[in-house]
């Protein structure tokens, strides 16, 4: 009873915490948080990995430096084609991330690049978490809370019906409580998610806000099952031990870490062709 209430209150603060700061129209509070956040997830990933050197810390803070604090539009039409070739280079490994999930035991970046891993992989993904609600120009922060309110939408669904009448699995030699109706229960409740969000948020087209939903889902389950497969690898069972039943950092926001890299390049995408 201790335990689940110690879960619950952890889990409750962490969640009010972002919906206050992500319903205030502040972008210096927004942007604290998240450096807070990154901060810790550099620590935690470093125990993952075996690393203990300063000069992770040192490479996030002068990128979140550069990326996500100076955004005035005079900086950012300098610094667009280094921003787009960190988005490359992201993708790249976050690709590498994914075939090594499906295809092999171990992930071989884990062990032999660890730095890329650290950098690509974490410190790059919260520099596209903080450029989304600005991707506009202005600051649009329901923007980014929507996609965190689709991606909690899916872990919830993805739970709830896979307990219910879940029976094939998903990825079981990586999280054996995974299936593959709970990942499509979890998919559908995103979309209509998605359809409401598009109601009450006009940000986005519906269409827009339906394909957003659908990388959430996606994405965000997979960047669950690869924070999985490192924690399996760094045999851990919790990233760390920041939010008291919930385990660090990183095992909250592992689905939008990963899922931020395509939901920045696809609103990316719509900018310039629409």
């Amino acid at each position: 009873m201790k335990e689940t209430l110690t879960r619950a209150l952890s889990g409750a603060l962490y969640v009010i915490l972002l919906l206050v700061v992500l319903w205030l129209p502040n972008p210096y509070l927004f942007k604290g948080l998240f450096f807070i956040f990154g901060l810790f997830g550099v620590y935690e990933l470093q125990k993952l990995l075996g690393l203990k050197s300063y000069l992770s810390y040192l490479i996030f803070v002068i990128f979140y430096l550069f990326f996500s604090v100076l955004d005035s539009d005079e900086y950012l039409s300098s610094s667009t084609l280094i921003l787009n070739t960190l988005l490359v280079l992201t993708l790249l490994i976050k690709s590498l991330l994914l075939r090594d999930l499906v295809i092999v035991s171990r992930i071989p970046l884990f062990e032999e690049k660890k730095y890329l891993v650290v950098i690509f992989y974490l410190i790059s993904s919260f520099i596209f978490i903080t450029r989304i609600p600005f991707f506009n120009g202005d600051y649009e922060p329901l923007l980014l809370l929507g996609i965190f309110i689709m991606i909690w939408t899916n872990d919830t669904f993805a739970y709830l019906v896979g307990k219910s009448i879940g029976k094939r699995k998903l990825f079981e030699r990586i999280s054996p409580k995974k299936t593959v109706e709970g990942f499509l229960g979890g998919f559908i409740f995103t979309l209509i998610t998605a359809i409401i969000l598009a109601n009450y948020l006009p940000l986005l087209t519906l269409a827009q806000w339906i394909i957003l939903g659908a990388l959430s889902s996606i994405f965000g389950t997979w960047g669950d099952l690869i924070q999985s497969k490192l924690k399996r690898q760094a045999g851990v069972k919790d990233s760390g031990n920041l939010m008291p039943g919930h385990g660090g950092i990183l095992d909250r926001l592992d689905s939008i870490l990963y899922t931020a890299t395509f939901a920045y390049t696809y609103l990316y995408f719509i900018k310039y062709v629409s």
